[in-house]
């Protein structure tokens, strides 16, 4: 299989007419995608993780192309883990699908209904926001997921991928828009942009009278151009600083269970836990938590309560409690209870997910009730901070705005709102 990575050059490509032809087929098939029945588009889903089941083989040959570059370009251990497939992730894409199709759609959902005194009647109903662009990084089954949420949502989708996935991700919506089209589904519904040109990027922040949304997912580079340059609105994605919060009525088993979890069951996704946060009548409980990360293979960063437990502890600086890691690397602090932590979390923390390891309902409320982020758990790994895991079936994204949606970005939250008037002669006095 040639590589897809080798693009047009700046000199060569137009991407503003790229971008354009794109956008307004995309808008086109975005109106046949409104108008169809939910049924049409659960059978566009199903066809489409068939699809993806039956190029396993054309998908894996893509994708070490991908991973090969990957290697000589010096990618990350995790970088490669989020762009690494096997047979089993890509079932794993497929099922997503499925679940996607399973859904209910959110079109034409009546979110409220009333009747005015003067007898008109009026409902507030879910619509397809139009078409989509969203600019990802290194994880191939974004594509997939991303095409079916908006699918689902009954909105056009235009995806524009990472370099160092785009083999895979073109192998990927290949097979994606081959199964819609047999259940008859226009092909411009989901599209890819096919090159891996930064031009691109910035023709699809430009493009603001052809596309309605734009969703980043990536890292805080990535979401800082979009949101600097973008004139299209956004959905923001912004990096994963996550807290696990040990209190002093934590159950110790469960405490050191769930932190070894948060951190280190995938290490390069936005859902695990960067910091540990532990109270000091929790203090018996430092020694197995650092035991247990560092035998996991974590190395552990900390203050001078954490270092003098273990020696293998290096010391933390500030800059770590700021710190995305993405890797097997945990910042470790010891604060004086239950509102100490919250104000770490607010000072130090991305508004992604935190949570607290506790048996104190009271401790556990005023965790829920104090910490602004857009996930807050109790007794749970943050590695649940997934569209997936809430029963979304997929999702694009998790939203640390407040505006719009907030959280995993599944597909209701792709849509909008639109007020339909049913009146009966009614003119205003």
């Amino acid at each position: 299989m040639r590589d897809a990575t080798a693009s047009k050059s700046p000199e060569t490509l137009d991407a503003v007419a790229l971008v354009d032809g794109m956008a307004r087929r995309a808008r086109a098939a975005g109106r046949k995608l409104a108008q169809l029945p939910a049924e049409a588009k659960t059978a566009g889903l199903m066809a489409a993780a068939a699809a993806i089941r039956a190029a396993t083989p054309a998908i894996l040959e893509a994708n070490a192309i991908d991973l090969e570059r990957g290697r000589k370009l010096g990618l990350t251990p995790a970088l490669l883990d989020r762009l690494a497939l096997d047979a089993g992730r890509i079932e794993g894409i497929a099922q997503a699908v499925e679940t996607v199709a399973a859904l209910p759609d959110p079109v034409n959902t009546v979110a409220a209904e009333w009747t005015r005194p003067n007898g008109m009647v009026i409902q507030r109903v879910r619509v397809p926001i139009g078409v989509i662009g969203i600019i990802y990084e290194s994880r191939p089954n974004v594509t997939a997921d991303a095409g079916a949420l908006c699918l689902r949502s009954g909105n056009a989708v235009i995806l524009r991928g990472g370099s160092e996935a785009l083999n895979s991700s073109r192998a990927i919506h290949a097979a994606f828009v081959a199964g819609i089209e047999t259940a008859g589904l226009p092909a411009d519904a989901v599209q890819l942009v096919p090159v891996a040109d930064r031009s691109v990027v910035g023709a699809l922040l430009a493009a603001q009278d052809l596309i309605d949304v734009i969703v980043p997912r990536g890292g805080k580079s990535l979401v800082a151009r979009v949101q600097a340059e973008a004139r299209v609105p956004v959905l923001a994605h912004l990096d994963g600083n996550n807290h696990t919060y040990v209190d002093g009525a934590a159950d110790p088993d469960k405490a050191v269970a769930i932190v070894k979890n948060a951190k280190m069951r995938r290490t390069g996704i936005c859902g695990a836990s960067e910091t540990v946060l532990v109270d000091r009548k929790a203090a018996a409980l430092l020694p197995r938590l650092v035991t247990t990360l560092i035998e996991a293979g974590c190395e552990v960063r900390g203050d001078e309560t954490v270092q003098a437990v273990d020696a293998r502890v290096k010391p933390a600086i500030a800059a770590d409690w700021d710190t995305e890691y993405l890797d097997a690397i945990v910042a470790m602090k010891m604060v004086d209870g239950v509102d100490e932590a919250i104000a770490h979390v607010e000072r130090h923390g991305s508004h992604h997910t935190d949570a607290i390891v506790t048996e104190d309902p009271i401790a556990a409320e005023k965790f829920l009730n104090g910490v602004d982020s857009a996930i807050v758990m109790v007794n749970a790994s943050t590695q649940f901070a997934d569209g997936g895991e809430f029963g979304f079936g997929a999702e694009i994204g998790i939203s640390t705005g407040r505006l719009h949606a907030r959280g995993p970005v599944g597909a209701e939250q792709l849509t909008t709102m639109k007020y339909l008037v049913r009146g009966t002669g009614q003119i205003r006095p």
